[in-house]
């Protein structure tokens, strides 16, 4: 008999695909998906570059660490959480002690090319993005390892193939869960 799977939480930087091997893991397992960005958006009316530039990245963080505590109790989730969601302790405290947490783990180049054309990226909103990525990168990289239960590179196989790379690796740490047939990798 297996260990019961409760939430799960991704982690991870910009562009590493949070959400959309979150929203595929989350069908594939019958469960709700939720990014933490697109609810901090629908609770205050307004997106996160808007955000930034009225409150700065500190009143963002607020929101984020006041979404998260909020997100991170709900029953069998999977949550895709913003990049700097790792840089507050508290924020890190709940991630690992509220579910299970997935690091996607995207290089700098993965997230260059994924991130060139985003516009709502406010970190981004600089003459050098890929210098932007690396720091936050190399700063970021210890704090996503220590966290994490689970690690996938990214960047090198489809979205399904990622999917199935983590239920296999979660089954190997003996969680027990049920697929959905209906929903294919």
């Amino acid at each position: 008999m297996g260990k019961p799977l409760d939430s799960i939480f991704f982690v991870g930087p910009m562009g590493a695909g949070k959400t959309t091997i979150g929203k595929l893991l989350a069908k594939k397992l019958g469960r709700k998906f939720i990014d933490s960005d697109w609810y901090i958006q629908e609770c205050t009316g307004a997106d996160i570059p808007w955000i930034f530039e009225k409150e700065g990245e500190e009143g963002f963080r607020q929101r984020e660490t006041s979404a998260l505590d909020e997100l991170t109790k709900l029953p069998n989730l999977v949550l895709a959480t913003g990049g700097g969601a790792v840089m507050r302790k508290q924020n890190r405290k709940m991630l690992q002690e509220r579910g299970l947490v997935v690091y996607l783990n995207a290089s700098v180049d993965v997230q260059v090319e994924r991130t060139r054309k985003d516009k709502n990226r406010p970190l981004l909103k600089n003459p050098s993005p890929r210098q932007v990525l690396h720091r936050l990168y190399t700063h970021r990289h210890p704090y996503y390892q220590q966290l994490a239960d689970v690690e996938v590179i990214t960047g090198h196989t489809y979205p399904k193939q990622m999917v199935a790379e983590i239920i296999e690796a979660l089954y190997k740490l003996g969680y027990e869960f049920d697929i959905q047939d209906n929903a294919t990798t």
